[in-house]
């Protein structure tokens, strides 16, 4: 009885719960990850068709009908048109028939995404193979030799969040999760601002100048961390400030176990399932990811928006924070570092 009582004592109610928000967050974790990555396929990649006359459209509609739909084939007009599209990140592939011999040319982009530029090779070849021609890949936007399947744009893009949710997350523990007036919101957001400015900073020189894992420019690699890290850290903030300390497993649900499988990082969106890449061009890992690969391999084109997606979140963290925090100071709440109110029995 003593044991019981004890432990009855120990483990309150709300030690329980975050217990077991924990364990479910674990769980979604599983679920999301091995969910969005376990059956990577291409589904529906725009994918551009040149050539001469009727033989255009036949051949879109021959690749409209592969089993599964890995293609959104789209007829356009030459050879230009299709390098101009996939430039701007409008199509992923382009496949350029000559009617004059049995070869033809297959243009890709391995710099937004080794994965999917080697699975349009394979698909192509194989639908090429029965008519008796041959396929020559060129690589239009072809990704760094030091950048392995494309990853570096991700990780770093999952650096600069992990340094968002963590400080927003740091500031909640040591000086509470909810900020007591809007003075001190300021001041966190003027800190979470500070240290998105050098570790947008940092991270745009460890992969460039040090590491040579990304080509493009440093200063608008730069502008994009901060401006990741800062949106992070203001959601994360937000959160905290509506829910307290149980705002931070919630932006881990949000940017880790939600954005990261999302992201497009080890597969592109069109070869994660629906529910992953709809929800990814959304949420800040995605939206840096693409801008990042943008900036690196194409010539910063598609930038609008992912930034404004960006913009969008760091927009509506501050506001929160500010408007909680003035809520809190008029209601004349108090409370520990950890979280707690004033006053109240946290057990063990």
């Amino acid at each position: 009885m003593k044991l019981a009582a004890e432990v009855k004592n120990a483990v309150t109610p709300r030690a329980a719960l975050l217990v077991i928000g924990v364990l479910a967050l674990q769980l979604l974790f599983i679920a999301s990850y091995v969910g969005a990555l376990h059956d990577p396929k291409p589904k529906e990649v725009p994918f551009g068709v040149v050539a001469p006359g009727a033989a255009a459209s036949q051949a879109a509609g021959r690749l409209a009908g592969l089993p599964g739909d890995p293609l959104d084939p789209r007829v356009l007009g030459d050879r230009e048109e299709a390098l101009r599209q996939i430039m701007d990140r409008e199509i992923d592939g382009a496949l350029i028939i000559d009617p004059r011999g049995p070869a033809d040319t297959l243009l890709v982009a391995s710099g937004g995404g080794t994965v999917l530029a080697n699975a349009l090779h394979t698909i192509i070849t194989e639908v090429e193979r029965p008519q008796r021609r041959t396929v020559r890949t060129v690589d239009v936007a072809p990704a760094s030799a030091q950048d392995f399947d494309g990853l570096s744009a991700f990780y770093l893009v999952v650096g600069w969040c992990v340094g968002g949710y963590l400080l927003a997350s740091i500031l909640a523990i040591s000086a509470g999760s909810r900020p007591a007036n809007p003075q001190r919101a300021v001041i966190r957001l003027a800190v979470l601002a500070l240290s998105a400015l050098l570790g947008g900073l940092g991270g745009a020189v460890i992969v460039g100048p040090v590491l040579g894992a990304l080509p493009g420019s440093v200063a608008a690699l730069w502008g994009l961390g901060t401006l990741v890290v800062f949106s992070v850290g203001a959601v994360t903030l937000a959160l905290q400030a509506v829910f307290g300390i149980v705002g931070i497993g919630l932006a881990v649900l949000l940017i880790v176990i939600a954005g990261n499988p999302s992201a497009g990082g080890a597969f592109p969106a069109p070869m994660l399932p629906d529910f992953w890449r709809t929800i990814g061009p959304g949420l800040p890992p995605g939206a840096g990811t693409w801008a990042a690969r943008s900036i690196a391999y194409f010539k910063g084109n598609a930038l609008s928006g992912a930034m404004q997606v960006l913009a969008i979140w760091a927009v509506i963290g501050t506001v929160l924070t500010l408007v909680m925090s003035a809520v809190r100071r008029r209601n004349g709440a108090d409370e520990r570092p950890d979280g707690t109110p004033a006053g109240a029995d946290t057990g063990a």
